[in-house]
C-alpha cells in the first residue's frame, strides 16, 4: 500500500478558501479523498492558537478526523503587528518525514514552499502533492508539485 505524509497550513488553506470561495475547507472529505487506498504515516495540521474555544473545538474535530494538530502561540507585537507562522516546522516535519512516505502531500499555496517541493522529489524522489485554491496558490509552488490539486467547491463545506 503506498504510504502518505499529510502537511496541511491550516492558515493558508482557511484565508485562501474564504477569499476564493467564502466558505470553509471540508478536512473530513480531504481526509476521505487523500487517504483512499493509503496508509497514513503522518498527518499533522498547523495552526497559530489564539486560546478561545471555538478553535479548541476545531482542533478537537482535527484530530477526531486523524490529524495530529501542532499549536504555536499567536504573538501580538507592541507595534500591533501579529507573528504566527509555521513555514519552517512544515518544513522540517515534511523533510523528515519524506524518508518513510512514497507520498507527501502539501496543502497550502505558499511559494515559500516551492523549494521544499522541489528537495522533496530531486533529492527523496518522492510524489508530492498540492493542494491549493488555484488562483491563489504560488506559480511556483504549482511547477514544483508532482502534481496539484485544485481546491475546488467539491472540497468545501456546504
Amino acid at each position: 500500500m503506498t504510504k502518505v505524509a499529510i502537511f496541511v497550513d491550516i492558515q493558508n488553506v482557511y484565508y485562501t478558501v474564504r477569499e476564493a470561495y467564502g466558505k470553509n475547507f471540508d478536512y473530513n472529505k480531504f481526509w476521505a479523498q487523500v487517504t483512499a487506498g493509503r496508509d497514513v504515516v503522518a498527518a499533522f495540521c498547523y495552526a497559530i492558537d489564539r486560546g478561545d474555544q471555538k478553535q479548541r473545538e476545531f482542533q478537537n474535530i482535527l484530530r477526531a478526523i486523524g490529524f495530529n494538530v501542532k499549536l504555536k502561540p499567536f504573538i501580538q507585537r507592541s507595534d500591533g503587528s501579529a507573528k504566527g507562522d509555521w513555514d519552517v516546522g512544515i518544513a522540517l516535519d515534511a523533510m523528515e518525514y519524506a524518508e518513510q512516505a512514497d507520498v507527501i502531500v502539501l496543502v497550502s499555496g505558499d511559494g515559500d514552499f516551492d523549494l521544499l517541493v522541489n528537495k522533496i522529489r530531486v533529492k527523496h524522489g518522492k510524489k508530492v502533492e498540492v493542494y491549493g485554491v488555484p488562483q491563489l496558490t504560488a506559480a511556483s509552488l504549482i511547477n514544483e508539485a508532482s502534481e496539484f490539486i485544485a481546491i475546488d467547491r467539491s472540497l468545501l463545506l456546504r
